[in-house]
């Protein structure tokens, strides 16, 4: 059994605030491990989309990477719907368009992360509270927000666009990928498995 202990001094600080985690630690070393394995073993073989999600799942190993998108008084949001609503630059209050596309991936990610790891949360947080995203669907808006970000094809966006472009195409074997990654974290009892479950209850 594989047993690695989550330390905030691992994570490195990038952009406005956004803690990520270096690509030699050894938890990003081990989710790349196993997303590899089993993305191979659904067919999702791209090297670039495995090094995404598995540095996703690594950010994610930091509670306050769940929750960076804030809205104008600072309030984290919990609600998809929210988040949706705060990436509008037109009738929103996202003040640019760099604004929405920062927003939408967080949507990407945030969407692709519950769907795969805690799919049975979401019905049961629509169930206890009244919440914007009990009409919306994750995968839909997921898939649509990855869409988004791809459309940004200029500058310093030209590289990563396609790998979000595959992403929304592929989102639901990406969902399916990581139902298979969160199985094995199970039996192994990794503690994200039960961090973000506790989070949102």
């Amino acid at each position: 059994m594989v047993t690695v202990v989550f330390r905030p001094a691992e994570a490195a600080v990038r952009g406005k605030g956004q803690k990520v985690i270096p690509e030699s630690s050894a938890i990003q070393r081990f989710f790349k491990e196993v997303v590899e394995r089993n993305y191979d073993e659904v067919g999702v073989r791209n090297t670039e989309v495995q090094a995404y999600v598995s540095n996703l799942l690594a950010e994610f190993c930091e509670a306050e990477n769940l929750y960076k998108v804030k809205d104008a008084e600072g309030r984290p949001l919990f609600d998809l719907g929210e988040m949706i609503l705060e990436s509008d630059p037109v009738y929103g209050p996202a003040p640019s368009f760099d604004r929405e596309r920062q927003v939408r991936k967080h949507i990407g990610d945030y969407a692709l992360f519950f769907t795969g790891m805690f799919p049975e949360s979401l019905n049961a947080c629509r169930m206890r509270r009244s919440r914007m995203e009990g009409l919306i669907d994750f995968v839909k808006a997921g898939k649509e927000s990855y869409f988004i970000v791809s459309k940004f094809e200029h500058f310093e966006y030209t590289k990563v666009a396609p790998l979000f472009r595959k992403m929304s195409a592929e989102f639901e074997q990406l969902v399916y990928g990581l139902n298979q990654v969160k199985n094995e974290l199970v039996a192994m009892q990794h503690p994200i498995t039960r961090t973000p479950k506790q989070l949102i209850m």
